[in-house]
């Protein structure tokens, strides 16, 4: 008897396991961020690490926001926002 309740929890436990995990594999479905590898040359990374503290602190934010930056600045975030509006 004792077995068979031993068992039972080890399987209870995996099901619950099995259930987060599914849990899991669906929110990163849905996440609606998109993650890409760039490549950068020393000289063009010495320049980016340069904005570090003013554009972020991870690797991730100062290139991020660096992107971001040229987007307002060329306008295109701004047209895009008034496009939306529009429709």
């Amino acid at each position: 008897m004792i077995r068979g309740i031993r068992l039972g929890v080890s399987q209870m436990c995996l099901n619950i396991l099995h259930a987060d995990i599914s849990l899991i594999q669906m929110k990163i479905k849905q996440r609606k961020n998109k993650r890409v590898q760039v490549t950068f040359t020393e000289e063009q990374w010495r320049i980016i690490s340069k904005m570090r503290g003013s554009f972020g602190e991870s690797d991730a934010n100062i290139v991020r926001n660096i992107i971001l930056a040229w987007l307002a600045e060329k306008s295109f975030i701004s047209e895009s926002a008034k496009r939306k509006r529009d429709v």
